[in-house]
């Protein structure tokens, strides 16, 4: 028989800089305890960071834009998808040193085992991101 895998969570959150700070404390008490220790800075930074794009880059302007997160775990990593309207590609990027801003997906890439960016059916774009359940690995 196989083996029945976990349902993904999910989440929708407006379009608000204040929705950050909440999806990262949702995505944080969604996390199975024994995961926590070794994942829940790293889930929360990446939360953090990808929910700030969604915000800044993929959204429309309107009314009831809205954020996307599903999280689920599979293959030995714990997954994390943030979704928005937006068409946009997000590409990672080499700011100057003296920029305020464009750091993001280098936090991405250095936090997480793999990432990608892929096109949703309908519209808009998800970044999916995952770490490995082993530390260091």
């Amino acid at each position: 028989m196989p083996e029945i895998p976990v349902v993904p969570v999910f989440w929708h959150f407006p379009a608000h800089p204040a929705s950050v700070r909440r999806a990262r404390r949702a995505v944080a008490e969604s996390l199975p305890c024994d995961l926590r220790p070794h994942l829940g800075d790293d889930l929360g930074l990446l939360t953090s960071e990808l929910v700030t794009n969604a915000i800044r880059h993929g959204i429309r302007g309107e009314d009831g834009d809205l954020v996307e997160l599903v999280t689920w775990s599979a293959d030995g990593h714990y997954w994390l998808a943030v979704s928005d309207p937006g068409s946009g590609k997000p590409e990672l990027a080499r700011p100057g040193v003296d920029s305020e801003s464009g750091r993001g997906l280098i936090l991405v890439d250095s936090l997480a085992a793999a990432w990608t960016v892929r096109p949703r059916p309908t519209c808009g774009t998800s970044v999916i991101a995952g770490l490995s359940f082993h530390p260091g690995g």
